[in-house]
């Protein structure tokens, strides 16, 4: 009976560890870990255009939160990741939309942040394509590191970046409400 109990232990632990969750056509991870803190996905969607679903997004918090402007402005580690489910999201289609997400979510201001938006397409400059998986996790008192495929492509810092860039998301104006939505769990 031991054997047993500790065969089931180290089972659920396992499917603890690996557990995942179905967002549109796609799965992703439950849990990740950034910055030596635990996130859990908070929420996640997919990102419409048209007829075509461009990606699955998910948001990782340590607590779940329904309040977009409070995770916006909290100093607190946690990451939005993505997987590109189609084909037409190019390098130059991401450049695009990251440059309109700020405009958006800063009222078209982004004074003061021209230089780590520059910064952000340079890291996404890479061909991007179906299957490939982006993160910008914003890691507390660092700033965001920007992920492609689990590969650091550098960080940017400024805990005013991470507001404006997670706005892109969950602001006023964000690319999708239905999106927005999800990501927080609503």
């Amino acid at each position: 009976m031991k054997h047993l109990l500790l065969i089931l232990f180290i089972l659920f632990s396992f499917s603890k560890i690996n557990a995942q969750i179905h967002i549109g056509e796609t799965t992703m991870d439950y849990e990740i870990v950034r910055g030596g803190v635990t996130l859990k996905m908070n929420g996640g969607g997919v990102r419409p255009l048209l007829l075509f679903d461009l990606y699955s997004a998910g948001l990782y918090l340590k607590e779940k939160s329904k309040d977009p402007i409070a995770i916006c402005y909290e100093n607190e580690t946690m990451s939005i990741r993505m997987k590109i489910t189609s084909t037409i999201v190019s390098r130059d289609i991401m450049v695009d939309a990251i440059k309109d997400g700020f405009e958006n979510a800063t009222n078209g201001n982004i004074t003061g942040l021209e230089d780590r938006i520059e910064l952000i397409n340079k890291f996404y400059s890479e061909d991007i394509t179906k299957g490939d998986i982006l993160e910008m996790a914003y890691v507390k008192d660092k700033g965001v590191i920007c992920m492609l495929n689990k590969n650091e492509l550098g960080v940017i810092p400024g805990q005013d970046f991470k507001f404006a860039l997670y706005k892109i998301w969950l602001g006023d104006k964000p690319l999708n409400k239905k999106l927005k939505k999800r990501m927080l769990g609503i």
